[in-house]
C-alpha cells in the first residue's frame, strides 16, 4: 500500500496495489498536459481509494485527465476501463521506481531525452500497436 496526494494536499491517494516501475510519453498531448514530459506508474482500479476535489477533463474519445480542482496537479491518465496511471510526483514512494519504457522518442524535447536501458518506441511503432489521437491538422505529435 502507498499514498500520496496534490500540492495543496486536498487530492489524497491510496493504492492498495500498485506496478511499481515507470513509463513515459513524450507524444504531444502528453507534452501539453505536463509541460514536458508525463511520466507514469500504473495501479487496477479495483485497488485505488481517492478522496478530495477531483476535476476530469475528457481528452479523447477513449480517455480521461484527472486534477486537482483547487491547485490544479495532474493527477492520474484513464483510459475507459483501464487501470490508472498515477504521475509518480504525487508518491514518495514512487522515488525509487525504474522507468522501464518511454514511447515517442522521436518526439521527445532536447532538453528531455531520457537515458538508462529501458524500452523505447517511436510514434510509428507505438500507434501500429495501441489506440491514440491523431494530431490536430497542421500539427505533429
Amino acid at each position: 500500500m502507498i499514498e500520496g496526494h496534490c500540492l495543496c494536499g486536498s487530492v489524497r491517494i491510496r493504492l492498495d496495489d500498485h506496478r511499481p516501475e515507470v513509463g513515459a510519453c513524450h507524444c504531444g498531448m502528453c507534452r501539453r498536459w505536463t509541460g514536458g514530459v508525463y511520466v507514469m506508474f500504473t495501479a487496477p482500479p479495483e485497488a485505488v481509494t481517492i478522496e478530495g476535489p477531483v476535476g476530469r477533463y475528457r481528452s479523447s474519445s477513449f480517455a480521461e485527465r484527472a486534477f486537482c480542482r483547487t491547485c490544479g496537479s495532474n493527477i492520474y491518465l484513464r483510459d475507459d476501463g483501464a487501470e490508472y496511471e498515477f504521475m509518480p510526483g504525487l508518491f514518495d514512494a514512487a522515488r525509487d521506481f525504474p522507468l522501464i519504457s518511454e514511447v515517442y522518442v522521436d518526439k521527445a524535447m532536447a532538453c528531455l531525452r531520457l537515458g538508462g536501458d529501458h524500452k523505447r518506441a517511436t510514434q510509428a511503432e507505438y500507434e501500429a500497436k495501441h489506440k491514440f489521437v491523431p494530431a490536430p491538422e497542421g500539427e505533429t505529435q
